[in-house]
């Protein structure tokens, strides 16, 4: 399964902030859109991640306030990126060295979507079911399976 086909179902809505936006507004956005991350950009180019991690990093720095600060001053300058014909499995295994929640996806420079680790363990947890689906189908349907009920 490759990333492009979980995007095609989940959709590529895509939740931005530039990097000059204020902290409280990237905050304020991420609670109203129920989103655990917004992708900074700056002249159609990604430059950063703000996810929930940095929000509370920030949080913490600040003695329990977002305070003043833009975006620029506490995203993720360097976030792994993916490609939109990656597969899954690659993916999940990226997610988990680098213990990112939030990969967005590339199709060269153009950024088409975020994956989540709920997006991909969805897709997985998806494959799976219908794998087992049909593996039981299959088994209950066999000529030896269906002469044993016979019997």
């Amino acid at each position: 399964m490759k990333v492009s086909e979980i995007l095609k179902v989940k959709g590529n809505i895509l939740f931005t902030v530039t990097p000059d936006s204020p902290m409280l507004d990237a905050v304020h956005a991420m609670a109203e859109k129920d989103i655990g991350s917004l992708v900074v950009m700056e002249g159609g180019n990604l430059i950063g991640m703000l996810s929930f991690r940095e929000v509370m990093a920030t949080i913490h720095a600040n003695g329990g306030a977002v305070g003043r600060d833009s975006v620029r001053q506490h995203m993720n300058t360097q976030p792994i990126t993916i490609a939109a014909d990656a597969e899954i499995n690659d993916v999940r295994r990226l997610m988990l060295e680098k213990h990112a929640r939030y990969v967005p996806v590339l199709d060269g420079k153009n950024l088409v979507g975020v994956i989540s680790f709920y997006d991909v363990a969805k897709a997985v947890f998806e494959a799976q079911s219908f794998e087992n689906k049909m593996l039981k189908s299959y088994i209950q349907s066999s000529p030896a399976i269906a002469s044993e009920h016979d019997s």
